[in-house]
């Protein structure tokens, strides 16, 4: 009488090791889950007093001030769903702003609520999402990373800002640094995209490293003969120099503006803003809240922001108030209403998906496909139109 092998028996050590990585996972989020309710309890015992304050700082807000908080955040994130829109439309697409913010909102309440790899999985998300809509591969990847860079660097430009109009000699310093670290990606990018004989060393720098990665793990990555490929598709996405100035320029204003909301918060609160040092605490908050150690920065950025506005001159108990303020609209409020918009596209059929037009293109739904892209000769006849 024979039986059937257990399912269990003899697991390879692929699945032990990816089962160990899992439960280290688990075990360190669990870790920094307990640490954050620690720091809260201690902070709730040890500075209930300045606690209260807040509170009651909170409980006596300035409606209009508020009001004037959560219009900054609007316009923060409809600069930053603009810019997106700049650079999904470099193709000759004609993608619909509300679509475009509908996917941005639901993004940055995905980013918010998962530690570790909340933004790599709004950047999955939204990829997923625009592809959905018809855009190819090359161009929806080229437009989420060239995003992602103008964001970073404009970042670091209000950081060098705020540090030189708060007098930090050692924050200007890192604020360069980190200015030039982030622009270095972008000339990379722009250069290989440009000039055919920097994208051939950029394909050979690439191929290299793939090579090496794969020596090392042991595993198959991208095949490195198809770079040249991506490269030269990439090519044939064209953005002039001013719409680049203005994608950088819309990131920028992401930023002010999001800052705007924190002025608008302290206003709120009854306390006068430290505008010498306002740009340097943002900053200090937004680098905090970038570790992604915790969701949406979940704490971090609450006492990295307290810290910074106490050391620029305001009381701890109305800097706390100012900051839960500030978080309830750039935090709570953006992951309640994001997270009701990713619900509905996370649940929307392809099929009611209208896919975005193109130049020329009668209709949008003219030789769509059954997932709600463009079919492939449709694609490849517009790309063959369209000469970038």
């Amino acid at each position: 009488m024979s039986s059937a092998p257990p399912q269990d028996s003899g697991p390879g050590p692929e699945p032990q090791g990816r089962s160990k990585r899992r439960r280290r996972s688990q075990w360190a989020r669990a870790l920094v889950v307990l640490l954050a309710v620690a720091v809260l309890t201690t902070v709730v015992i040890v500075d209930r007093h300045t606690l209260a304050k807040s509170l009651s700082a909170i409980g006596g807000l300035n409606v209009l001030w508020f009001v004037a908080a959560i219009a900054c955040e609007a316009v923060s994130l409809l600069a930053f769903g603009i810019s997106r829109r700049l650079l999904l439309e470099a193709d000759g697409h004609h993608a619909r702003l509300g679509s475009v913010m509908a996917i941005t909102y639901a993004g940055n309440a995905l980013s918010m609520s998962i530690p570790f790899a909340g933004a790599q999985l709004a950047a999955v998300f939204s990829y997923r999402q625009f592809r959905r809509r018809g855009l190819d591969p090359a161009l929806t990847g080229w437009a989420l990373g060239v995003s992602a860079i103008a964001s970073s660097s404009a970042l670091a430009l209000v950081l060098v800002v705020g540090a030189l109009a708060g007098g930090a000699p050692l924050a200007t310093a890192i604020g360069f640094l980190a200015a030039a670290v982030f622009a270095l990606p972008a000339i990379t990018v722009i250069l290989a995209l440009r000039y055919p004989r920097a994208r051939t060393i950029a394909n050979q720098v690439l191929s290299w490293v793939i090579r090496l990665v794969q020596r090392i793990f042991h595993k198959p990555l991208i095949d490195p003969d198809a770079l040249d490929d991506l490269l030269q598709r990439l090519a044939s996405i064209r953005l002039g120099w001013r719409s680049y100035a203005a994608v950088f320029g819309l990131a920028v204003a992401n930023w002010l503006f999001d800052c705007g909301c924190l002025a608008c918060a302290i206003k709120a609160v009854g306390q006068p803003v430290p505008w010498h040092g306002l740009l340097l605490a943002y900053s200090a908050g937004a680098v905090a809240g970038s570790t992604g150690v915790t969701p949406g920065g979940f704490l971090i950025v609450e006492a990295a922001l307290t810290a910074a506005l106490t050391a620029a001159g305001l009381n701890a108990g109305p800097a706390l108030g100012a900051v839960l303020t500030y978080r309830l609209v750039n935090f709570w409020m953006i992951l309640l209403g994001g997270g009701i918009v990713l619900i509905f596209l996370t649940r929307k059929r392809d099929s009611k998906i209208r896919p975005y037009r193109r130049d020329g293109e009668a209709s949008p739904n003219d030789e769509a496909s059954p997932n709600g892209e463009a079919s492939p000769d449709r694609a490849a006849q517009s790309t063959a139109d369209h000469p970038g």
